[in-house]
């Protein structure tokens, strides 16, 4: 087992057994992941994209030691997470955006040092990461507040500042900036970006549905879905396999379409969903040609076009490719994709 990487799986399973209903004799079950192979290095700033219930979850359960793994291994900082889950926790940390961590009778000052104590930080230590990770995260001026009076945007933040306390050598951070205020995601962006370059051999894994965070941020991406790794590369290189092919953005007045745009001829995938008051449209066509019939189909069922836009390869346009919707359709979908 090579040292020179902060995360390894060797052909990673995991397979959940699902309770039968009454009547039903045959087991089921649910395949979560399935001959996972990934090399994450050491100083990496690194993105693991998919849909939900493609198995990003399950994946960082296993690697955090808190999901056993049904086949193959899964190595973190070179340690196996089954046999030595102990010497695994020591190296790690974890920010889950959402989450709810600490007690709401204790302030936001008290809780984190209550983590620092479980970390087993000295006092001054203890005290200069507090008074740091308050200061990033812009919650001196509540660091007496009990965090039950905190709003849910603050208590994500103290999350937030919980996961570096312990200077962790390893750091995973699933969806950190999930529901923040755009000022705020930024200032966060900002910090993991420094304290990564600050930090030379530290490592961090990020999952997001932002996927600009993702290319702003991550030094390679893998991409998931149904339980497999269907890419991994640089942001760059990523896109640059959507090189030559017409790209268009059209948001149209409010539509339903029941016909399928995404099987019209010329068509290589097509999104669609409900935004802001109009109907926003991708597509990702063999050519230019395809957007007469497109036009042509928006118009007989009543809509109208407000904006259309050609634009080069995205993060989002790849995932789309390889996923067949983007995660922007998981909500307010307009139409199944091809």
């Amino acid at each position: 087992m090579s040292q020179r990487f902060a995360i390894q799986t060797e052909n990673l399973g995991r397979v959940y057994q699902i309770k039968r209903k009454r009547g039903e004799t045959a087991p089921k079950t649910l395949v979560a992941l399935e001959g996972v192979n990934l090399e994450v290095k050491q100083g990496e700033l690194f993105g693991l994209l998919g849909p939900n219930g493609a198995g990003k979850t399950t994946l960082i359960k296993i690697l955090t030691t808190l999901l056993w793994p049904t086949s193959g291994r899964a190595f973190v900082d070179g340690i196996d997470v089954v046999r030595d889950p102990q010497e695994v926790r020591r190296r790690i940390n974890m920010v889950s955006g959402g989450e709810t961590c600490g007690y709401g009778l204790l302030t936001v000052e008290e809780n984190l040092w209550m983590f620092t104590q479980f970390y087993g930080l000295s006092d001054r230590v203890a005290r200069e990461r507090i008074n740091e990770m308050l200061e990033v995260v812009g919650l001196t001026d509540r660091r007496t507040t009990k965090s039950h009076a905190l709003s849910t945007g603050m208590k994500q933040k103290m999350n937030f500042a919980r996961g570096f306390l312990n200077d962790p050598q390893i750091l995973f951070l699933d969806e950190p900036t999930l529901g923040l205020d755009v000022q705020t995601s930024r200032v966060l962006r900002d910090f993991v970006k420094r304290w990564v370059r600050e930090r030379p051999g530290k490592t961090i894994l990020l999952t997001t549905h932002y996927m600009a965070e993702a290319d702003e941020l991550c030094d390679r991406v893998a991409i998931i879905d149904k339980g497999k790794i269907l890419a991994c590369d640089t942001p760059a290189n990523l896109k640059r396999r959507l090189q030559g092919a017409s790209i268009f953005k059209l948001q149209t007045t409010p539509l339903e379409l029941p016909d399928r745009l995404g099987e019209l001829p010329g068509v290589n995938k097509f999104t669609g969903y409900q935004r802001n008051g109009h109907t926003e449209l991708n597509f990702i066509l063999e050519n230019e040609n395809a957007l007469v019939k497109i036009l042509d189909v928006i118009q007989s069922r009543g809509g109208h076009l407000l904006s259309l836009e050609k634009r080069e390869p995205t993060l989002e346009d790849v995932f789309i490719a390889l996923v067949g919707r983007g995660l922007s359709d998981e909500e307010n979908p307009v139409e199944e994709q091809k």
